[in-house]
């Protein structure tokens, strides 16, 4: 079964120069938590990867990657 990149955290931090640590110190969560964020295997609330699109200074869509309905499309 392939897995499905749902969110783009991982990505995001990476080109903003910022570690995982970041989202734990910011947000006061485990260490595993944010580690299940950036790898897929688990997702933020919706409310939560709001709280993230703002503490990195993205728009939400941008931690999202594009559903392949969406991409089919254009």
């Amino acid at each position: 079964m392939t897995e499905n990149k749902i969110n783009r955290i991982a990505e995001v931090l990476e080109e903003k120069g910022m570690k995982n640590n970041d989202l734990v110190i910011h947000f006061n969560v485990k260490k595993e938590t944010v580690s299940r964020w950036v790898n897929n295997k688990q997702q933020p609330t919706l409310n939560t990867l709001n709280d993230i699109a703002r503490f990195l200074q993205e728009d939400v869509r941008n931690l999202l990657y594009q559903s392949e309905w969406t991409k089919n499309k254009l």
